[in-house]
Order: C-alpha cells, then sequence, then structure tokens
C-alpha cells in the first residue's frame, strides 16, 4: 500500500451504531471478518453517533471494551466520521443528517467529544482526524447570523484540538466534507470562499495559524465528481489557498450517459430511487453548464415527453456505489475521477488519511437477493479495489 504508513481505513457508518454494543457488533462481526479476507492491514474508521458518545461518557470502561474489540481484531483506528449526528440507518435520514449544523452547540459538544475518544483510541505515534458536516445544507433553514456562527463555533473546535495537543500530545485535526447542496459544495463557488471568511475571522481574533492547522478538508471523491467538478484541479485549488486536506474519503457515484435516449440506463436509475439518504442529481449539458436536483426521483427519471433536465448530456447521482464497479449494467460510474483524485494525492507533500466509505450497501440495488457474497466480503473487495488504484497513484508518481 502506497500514499500513507497508515493502514487503509473502511468507514463503520455502513452498519447500524446507535449504542456501544452495536458499535462493538460491527467491528467484530464485519470489520474483523474483513479483515481475515485481506493481505494486508486495516483500519476501522469509526463512526460514534451522539448516542454512543453520551454512553461512552457516562461509562468510561465502555470505551475500554471497544478499544479492546479493536485490539483484539488487529485493528487500529485513527479517524472518526462525525457527520452523522443521530441514527443514520433509521427509514428516513435525507436532509436531517446535516442537523445539528454549525451553529449548534450540540453539534460543537458532540465534536470535542469525538476528539477527546479518539484522542484515547490513536495508536501511538499518529495523528487523527474527524470528517464532519459542511457547516449545513442549503435546503434546511438558516438564520441571519449563519455563517459567522458557524465559523465562531469551528475556531471553538480548533482551540480544543490544539488544547487536546498540548496536554496528551495527539494532534487531531477536523475536515469540513463539502457535499452537493450544501454550504460547502463547489469548490470555487461555496467551499473557497467559506474557507477564506473562516481565516478572516480567524486573523481577527489572532488565531489563524491555530485554525489553518487544525481545521481543514474532507475530499470526498464521490461529492466532488457528481457536481462534474475536475477533481485534480480541486484539489490544486485548496492547496494554492493553503487548506490542508486532513482526509480523503474514497468514494464513487453513478452516471447515468444521454439519460433522455437510454430508457435501459434510466431502468436501472430508477432501482436505486430509495427512501433513506439523500441522493442529489446532477445534469451536464453540451455547452457544459450544470443543473441540479435535490434528490433522485422515478418521476423525473420516467418523465414524457422528457424536459430539459432529461435532455442533458449525463446525470451524476449522489449514490455511494462500488469502488471497484466502473460500469453497473447499463450504467456508469465515476471511477475514473476517483483515479485521478488519487494521482493528485499522491503528489502532496505530505499524506492526508485515506478512507473508503461506501456506506450504502443496506439500500444498494439487488443486495438484498445477492447470497453469492456476505457484506464482510464486499467491505474486503472494495479495500482491495482501494489499495490498487492507491498503488497506480502511487506508481505515477515515480
Amino acid at each position: 500500500m502506497t500514499l500513507s504508513s497508515l493502514p487503509l481505513s473502511y468507514c463503520t457508518n455502513v452498519h447500524p451504531g446507535r449504542d456501544v454494543a452495536e458499535v462493538i457488533s460491527g467491528i467484530t462481526e464485519q470489520s474483523a471478518e474483513a479483515q481475515r479476507h485481506l493481505d494486508f492491514p486495516m483500519a476501522a474508521g469509526l463512526w460514534l453517533a451522539a448516542s454512543v458518545v453520551r454512553e461512552l461518557k457516562e461509562q468510561p470502561d465502555q470505551l475500554e471494551q471497544l478499544a479492546q474489540a479493536l485490539w483484539q481484531h488487529d485493528l487500529c483506528c485513527y479517524t472518526l466520521n462525525t457527520f452523522p449526528y443521530g441514527d443514520f440507518h433509521s427509514e428516513r435520514v435525507k436532509e436531517q443528517v446535516y442537523l445539528p449544523d454549525w451553529t449548534s452547540l450540540a453539534r460543537v459538544t458532540y465534536t470535542e467529544e469525538c476528539a477527546n475518544l479518539l484522542s484515547q483510541l490513536l495508536p501511538a505515534g499518529a495523528e487523527g482526524s474527524l470528517s464532519t458536516v459542511p457547516l449545513g445544507g442549503r435546503m434546511n433553514p438558516h438564520g441571519p447570523d449563519f455563517h459567522a456562527s458557524c465559523f465562531s463555533h469551528l475556531i471553538r473546535v480548533a482551540r480544543h484540538l490544539k488544547e487536546i495537543f498540548d496536554t496528551t500530545g495527539r494532534k487531531i485535526r477536523l475536515g469540513l466534507e463539502p457535499e452537493p447542496m450544501c454550504e460547502m459544495s463547489g469548490t470555487r463557488e461555496w467551499t473557497l470562499p467559506a474557507f477564506r471568511r473562516l481565516y478572516a475571522l480567524a486573523d481577527a481574533l489572532n488565531c489563524e495559524d491555530v485554525v489553518r492547522e487544525y481545521i481543514g478538508l474532507c475530499f470526498d471523491v464521490c461529492h466532488q465528481a457528481v457536481e462534474f467538478e475536475d477533481v485534480q484541479q480541486s484539489i490544486d485549488e485548496f492547496v494554492r489557498h493553503g487548506i490542508r486536506i486532513n482526509k480523503v474519503h474514497i468514494t464513487n457515484a453513478a452516471e447515468l450517459i444521454d439519460p433522455a435516449n437510454n430508457s435501459e440506463g434510466r431502468e436501472a436509475l430508477c432501482r436505486f430511487v430509495e427512501p433513506r439518504y439523500l441522493h442529489q442529481t446532477y445534469a451536464k449539458f453540451k455547452d457544459g453548464s450544470v443543473k441540479s436536483r435535490v434528490d433522485l426521483l422515478e418521476d423525473d427519471i420516467r418523465r414524457s415527453p422528457s424536459d430539459d433536465f432529461l435532455n442533458a448530456e449525463s446525470w451524476r447521482v449522489h449514490f455511494h456505489v462500488p469502488i471497484f464497479a466502473e460500469t453497473l449494467g447499463p450504467l456508469r460510474t465515476t471511477r475514473p475521477d476517483l483515479a485521478a483524485a488519487l494521482r493528485k494525492v499522491a503528489r502532496l507533500d505530505y499524506s492526508p488519511h485515506l478512507e473508503v466509505e461506501t456506506y450504502t450497501w443496506p439500500v444498494m440495488p439487488g443486495e438484498s437477493n445477492a447470497a453469492s457474497m456476505t457484506l464482510s466480503e464486499r467491505i474486503a473487495q472494495e479495500l482491495r479495489s482501494a489499495g490498487e488504484l492507491l498503488d497506480a497513484a502511487g506508481d505515477s508518481v515515480q
């Protein structure tokens, strides 16, 4: 494995984790089993819901049990997914996943407590990372002081992370994770301006160095590709503006070519319509323009006569599909974008944390009838594919 000295991580938000017992069950029954299918080490990127964090705080012995479960199965943990705050496996998550947003003290204290827990789980000598909500979702209502409140709270968290380092020697960084239709999404239109405002406020408070050190980016490749961004150019932009990429989510999106005339592809895409997660859909046109809709709806796919959106050159959908797949029947995926992004990451002069985040297996079309592979085998397949992409990215710079 190249690009990082740490084992490749797989995010456990694919498993229900409403209490500590469920988190440990996911580790022992799925992550550990996936490890046994691999010939290289892996890490568990834990998702700890707010209910789990409360339980660990009230019963400190539970953290020891969690650490023991990792140790007994030769798994380490150096990164947490602190994006989903509540139940990520409820019947309907959708836009609720962005709540509480960064104006809420609940989001602040949850993030600080997760950092405290990670500081106790980190392998010796390793740095840690947290990925989080990109301020909030634009589809949710905001007050007039939304951004100022978000930035003030992020500065507080940066100071907390510095305090952890000063007292324990454990460095943990936060990565804001741009996502389509959020307050941080497109690189130039939304994300870079937000970082500039954050750093400007930090400069006024004489703490810009601290904020730049501890608050950076979680670059989810699927999210950037869905918006038809040039992922390599996007990474270059962040580097040029001094924004550290603290974490990379190795992810893949679905793509439908020529939707108006591709009836087979439209029928395949209909199977991806499901009620749990938000599947922001972007359409690119011949003139290079891009339009979007907040979710993937069967009525839009089957619309007759076709509307302007359906007459696009292609659609890309925020649905985390297997990273080993270049096609899904008549559908394509953004795997070439993923390979391109990792080649660019390989050229950075530091090593972001690397994590596979295919959390959609429970709602993936056809999975309920797929008896040929267990979930742990699918996770192992994802990690092997990620390893191949990373090796190729590393070879590209030699």
